[in-house]
């Protein structure tokens, strides 16, 4: 038996120190396995839902694809005009192609971090192992979508991404399941490998159930000159999220982002962080989070920055806007500094909507309730991912959508 798996054995019973605790053997874990074939064969519902957090079936405007349902990978590829510039593989073929991958598993996130991690060890789904190769800027967004078919169901995906140095990519993940799935568990373990030189930004957006649970768990190692971006959107009701990303800024000129919008609703549970450790000379990060709690959401809105390195510098805002008088936001912002010369700081707000903005709305035509629409969405403005404009407006469009259909 394995180092790792010996140590997620005594795990498996570890609770998280953030979130609700989850009995697993509340969850299925049997699926009846899909078959490999094109995006644009698979059943139009699939294609449909997938649409609506990123993924193209018609793969136009994207490099290159994964497609896991359940716990089967229905689709893998690179397009032909991108190939030799990165690779898109499940991660257990990726174990079988390099012997190296062991040098990242488990090597960011320890894999007895709680009883997710262990999960994710013991009972392992493939995932996707991504891989930009040096100097090569890829030019069109990778996409990859975890979907899941099945009511019930526990899915284990755990992802290594790699930008080897001077390299350049974007990377648009999609998580959802199927409109008749009400429950179940998804575990996803993510680490980022950012090296000299090379910019990798990553979107996730996830689109869950009322009675879901999700534990994703990810951190990102940026190397010298390198640049780690992650956005990240959660607009659809969930049981409980919890997450709390971290990026190591090791190298000298690193750079790490974070940007956040959270739309709770119904009974939403969402506990979601994001972490930077600044240990290169002149290190820098910012966190930014937006966050709407609606009906009776909870909303828990934390980010930590560290500053182990002098002539570092990090800066975390936090705004969070109330829209019911039963839902909840906590902010939670901490500042550790370590030596002298680092400059961390931080602000945040968490408040309703103003009457004042209504009323100025509600002067030039608009009814109340199209203020406040209007209000909501203006809150969750995109544009703080600093995407390029074609992947923007696909998202914006997105969001959109979903809170028009919400409000």
């Amino acid at each position: 038996m394995s180092g790792d798996k010996e140590k997620a054995l005594r795990a498996r019973d570890k609770p998280s120190a953030l979130g609700p605790d989850l009995n697993l053997e509340d969850f299925s874990r049997n699926s009846e396995p899909w078959l490999s074939c094109p995006i644009s064969s698979l059943p139009e519902y699939i294609t449909r839902q997938s649409s609506n957090v990123g993924i193209r079936s018609d793969e136009k405007e994207r490099a290159g694809t994964y497609f896991q349902i359940d716990h089967s990978v229905v689709f893998q590829d690179v397009q032909k005009m991108f190939e030799g510039q990165v690779e898109i593989i499940n991660t257990r073929n990726a174990f079988e192609k390099y012997d190296w991958l062991k040098d990242y598993w488990w090597k960011l996130i320890p894999v007895d971090t709680d009883k997710y991690t262990a999960l994710a060890e013991l009972h392992w789904d493939y995932g996707y192992f991504l891989r930009v190769l040096e100097g090569q800027k890829v030019t069109l967004p990778l996409q990859s979508c975890l979907f899941i078919s099945r009511d019930n169901l526990n899915q284990n995906v755990h992802n290594i991404i790699i930008a080897e140095p001077d390299s350049e990519v974007q990377i648009i993940t999609g998580c959802i399941v199927h409109p008749n799935v009400q429950k179940g568990l998804h575990v996803g373990i993510s680490e980022f490998y950012v090296k000299e030189g090379a910019k990798l930004t990553f979107t996730m957006i996830h689109n869950w159930a009322q009675n879901f649970h999700a534990r994703p768990r990810t951190a990102a190692l940026v190397e010298n000159d390198a640049t780690f971006v992650s956005n990240y959107i959660c607009l659809k009701p969930v049981k409980s999220l919890q997450m709390y990303p971290v990026a190591y800024c090791k190298g000298e000129n690193s750079r790490a982002r974070f940007n956040t919008i959270l739309y709770g609703t119904g009974n939403s549970y969402m506990d979601v962080g994001s972490k930077v450790i600044l240990q290169g000379v002149n290190s820098r990060a910012e966190i930014i989070t937006r966050a709407i709690a609606a009906d009776n959401a909870q909303i828990y809105a934390r980010g930590t920055l560290v500053g182990e390195q002098t002539d570092s510098k990090a800066h975390l805002e936090c705004r969070g806007l109330l829209v019911s008088d039963t839902a909840f936001i906590h902010a939670v912002p901490e500042l550790i500094g370590k030596v002298s010369g680092t400059d961390l700081s931080h602000e945040a707000a968490v408040g309703k909507i103003a009457e004042d903005q209504i009323q100025y709305l509600m002067a030039r035509g608009f009814s109340e309730d199209e203020a406040g629409s209007l209000i909501v969405r203006g809150f969750m403005d995109v544009s703080i991912f600093g995407l390029p404009d074609l992947l923007k407006d696909e998202i914006k469009r997105m969001v959109d959508a979903t809170t028009i259909k919400a409000l």
